[in-house]
């Protein structure tokens, strides 16, 4: 039987035998595409664009009949107008706005969210728009359930990243969300309720998103809860990013919101996609079941893609560049330095 039929048997054979391991999905930005990925920023904006203009005319509508209700001349009990008006309330906070777009974006399973599914089957215009290395070069060549789950990588405004972290983002970010407000609500301070968020995320990676499952602690995956954290945070107000505040792409007008297309596509996902959601930059901790498989595939494959693509880049270049990925505009994402790890900077010994 050709090779080109039995590795993807092989595979499948896996998949069915063990498929609570897809819970986690892996990438693999160490293997680099062979040609230059078409960045598809925009067109991921202008999508994600649509889908809050979408839960803003949805909210806006649930705001125009409950303030008909609240205006007919037949209401004129006072339960029923307090009734209307904590309703009223509700729609023009931001969990409102944020829980519309969720379910547009970040609904679905623990498998894959909307978005996911969106960005794994759309046609974009440029290409090549995603990457999946071949399963012998892949460096879960020794887990081949996490190869059978992977993520393609794709470019966004410059940065290349595993469509995984977009789940991430839109998922377990709204997850930090919830986690975060509940904690505020109950009397914890914002320094405390974002710790809660972030322990929470840091479970999920050494049980069923990470480690347990399928042996990688992603820090990558953490920076996209945290980011996505912020995001829904600051769908109605300004957010601080760095020493820069980012205004909120909507905002509430005469009762009503209103989405800002001021500057939208530079503010609304660009700020949040950095070099933090790279693997290779910011890389995983590994289980000790597959650690040795993956350094070898990196230092056999991966190492010859990056000094390629970066001919005159040194190993003290990278050390210093993933060295800053371990906070976030000096905000703590919840990286942790794992023993078993594969810095590329390694790659650049010579």
């Amino acid at each position: 039987m050709r090779r080109q039929t039995i590795i993807p048997l092989f595979l499948s054979l896996v998949f069915i035998l063990q498929p609570i391991a897809s819970a986690a999905m892996e990438t693999d930005q160490y293997n680099l595409s062979p040609v230059p990925l078409a960045d598809i920023g925009d067109e991921v904006s202008e999508y994600i664009e649509d889908n809050l203009r979408t839960a803003v005319a949805k909210v806006n509508a649930d705001i125009a009949r409950h303030q008909a209700c609240l205006d007919a001349a037949n209401v004129n009990k006072a339960g029923c107008a307090k009734a209307e008006s904590a309703k009223l309330a509700y729609l023009r906070s931001n969990d409102a706005v944020a829980k519309e777009l969720y379910k547009l974006l970040g609904d679905g399973n623990i498998f894959v969210s909307k978005i996911g599914k969106w960005m794994n089957s759309h046609e974009f215009s440029g290409s090549p728009s995603r990457y999946k290395t071949s399963y012998v070069h892949s460096i879960y060549v020794a887990a081949p359930i996490d190869y059978a789950t992977i993520s393609p990588t794709v470019r966004l405004f410059g940065v290349e990243f595993g469509t995984d972290k977009l789940d991430h983002f839109f998922q377990q970010g709204y997850k930090y969300y919830k986690t975060y407000n509940k904690a505020v609500a109950k009397g914890s301070p914002p320094e405390q309720a974002t710790a809660e968020a972030i322990n929470w995320g840091k479970m999920t990676e050494r049980t069923y998103f990470g480690l347990l499952v399928s042996g990688v602690y992603s820090n990558a995956d953490l920076y996209a809860n945290y980011a996505g954290m912020k995001f829904y945070k600051g769908l109605t107000e300004p957010i601080s990013i760095g020493d820069k505040m980012r205004p909120s792409p909507v905002v509430l007008q005469y009762g009503i919101w209103t989405v800002d297309n001021t500057s939208l596509r530079e503010n609304l996902l660009k700020p949040f996609l950095t070099d933090h959601l790279n693997e290779a930059l910011n890389p995983s901790g590994y289980a000790f079941t597959i650690f040795g498989s993956v350094r070898r595939a990196v230092n056999k494959f991966g190492c010859h893609d990056w000094t390629s693509a970066l001919p005159n880049t040194t190993k003290a270049d990278l050390e210093s560049r993933s060295a800053s990925l371990e906070t976030w505009n000096g905000e703590d994402y919840g990286f942790a330095r794992k023993g078993k790890s594969v810095p590329i900077a390694a790659c650049f010994d010579n």
